[in-house]
């Protein structure tokens, strides 16, 4: 019988580590992180790892103070023998920037890609924004799997929206609302944004007379990959408010909204939830039963 991996969480992510372990696709690890008084990070592995699949848990959402402490495990689980090294994160950063949008910028995509792929034998994460890269393996040079989570969301739906229609609020949360749509059997629409600034967004397509009569009665349930300041989440509402709909269900995988933006935000829903990918008051809907049949399935 083939040895489970052992699973060690980065400090602040132990209780969601210790859901995924309670799946039983892994052993339990223990990691030692402190740091010099110059501030520099120093990892101890407290469990032997020889021979052994190694799995550190850490979402990335705000990565920066996080990254050394990742990167010196990876490389201590290296050092002591371990035969792989895979990094699970739930939320993958710098997907966004996948172009260079002003002269002189970095592509930090491929530059955070490059640096993983460097450091790891293999990555699992969940539902990365991908937009102009169609896939993870466009930019990592070791096997990368992103799980989608719509069978969770779509799951939660159906639990807890009687009649749901599923909205997309821009183009570029189609392939997420769709497959909600498609495991909720609900119908959808995908409304069109105009973005002019970070938080200067305009959002229409929900004013069509044949959708506010056929749906007459329906929940809107807005389902998108991140919310960041909510300005997105706040505009299709204002679309749907003025079709006629009732107030919206928001489902966001990634949420990061800061208590203003969530205050806002709520003035316009009846409900706000998401995954627990990012630690965030909302968050109503575990990912670990997804990320343990994956781990166990790639062995």
């Amino acid at each position: 019988m083939t040895a489970r991996p052992v699973l060690f969480a980065l400090p602040g992510h132990e209780a969601a580590a210790g859901r995924l372990a309670a799946h039983e696709a892994h052993d339990a690890g223990r990691l030692q992180l402190d740091r010099f008084p110059e501030g520099e990070s120093r990892v101890r592995l407290l469990t032997p790892v020889e021979g052994r699949r190694v799995d550190l848990f850490c979402s990335l959402a705000r990565p920066e103070p996080q990254l050394a402490g990742l990167l010196l495990a990876a490389g201590a689980a290296r050092q002591q023998g371990a035969a792989h090294v895979r990094l699970i994160t739930p939320y993958l950063p710098y997907m966004r920037q996948d172009i260079a949008f002003a002269p002189g910028e970095g592509i930090s995509a491929r530059i955070f890609a490059d640096l993983v792929s460097a450091s790891f034998d293999s990555v699992l994460t969940v539902d990365p924004h991908l937009h102009r890269i169609a896939r993870l393996s466009d930019i990592f040079t070791i096997p990368a799997r992103a799980l989608g989570s719509a069978p969770l969301l779509a799951q939660w739906v159906t639990a807890h929206v009687a009649c749901p229609l599923i909205v997309g609020p821009d183009g570029e949360s189609r392939q997420w609302a769709a497959e909600v749509a498609r495991l909720s059997g609900a119908p959808l629409m995908v409304l069109a944004k105009d973005r002019r600034g970070l938080d200067d967004v305009t959002v229409t397509g929900a004013d069509s007379g044949a959708w506010a009569q056929a749906l007459e009665g329906a929940t809107p349930v807005l389902v998108d990959d991140i919310a960041g300041t909510g300005g997105t989440l706040v505009a299709a509402a204002e679309a749907l408010a003025r079709a006629g709909f009732a107030r919206p269900v928001g489902v966001i995988v990634h949420a990061f909204l800061d208590a203003a933006a969530s205050a806002r935000v709520g003035q316009h829903f009846s409900a706000l939830v998401s995954t627990d990918s990012v630690t965030h008051p909302t968050n109503a809907i575990a990912l670990a039963p997804l990320l343990a049949e994956a781990a166990a399935g790639d062995g």
